[in-house]
């Protein structure tokens, strides 16, 4: 199985840019579809950018779309989340994961969870 680290995550201003970085170890990275997800205080953890194995394809939540955008390096296992236009509400835990079926949105269908990384951005 996969595990994924998430680093990058920090405090920034609205309008500002960060950019969030997934390092996979484990199983074979570039099989898999990964996916970013978000966690805020109190609420349940949502999607927000999933990319296929190959970068073919990529989906992304309605809030994050335009703003956001998820890349990925099989040759050295890391994916990134480059977040521009940042919100307040964009603040939140955010995390990486993989799964193994083509288009996966759900939380359930991925697995290689990280510790997240926090991302609070400020009015």
């Amino acid at each position: 199985q996969v595990q994924l680290v998430e680093s990058g995550g920090g405090l920034v201003q609205a309008g500002g840019s960060l950019r969030l970085s997934c390092d996979a170890s484990g199983r074979t990275f570039s099989s898999n579809m990964m996916g970013w997800f978000r966690q805020a205080p109190g609420k349940e953890r949502e999607f927000v950018a999933a990319i296929s194995w190959n970068s073919g394809f990529t989906w992304y939540a309605e809030s994050v779309k335009g703003r956001f955008t998820i890349s990925r390096d099989n040759t050295k296992n890391t994916g990134l989340l480059q977040m521009n236009s940042l919100r307040p509400e964009d603040t939140a835990v955010y995390y990486c994961a993989a799964a193994d079926f083509f288009g996966a949105r759900q939380v359930r269908q991925y697995s290689g969870w990280g510790q997240g990384t926090q991302v609070t951005v400020s009015s």
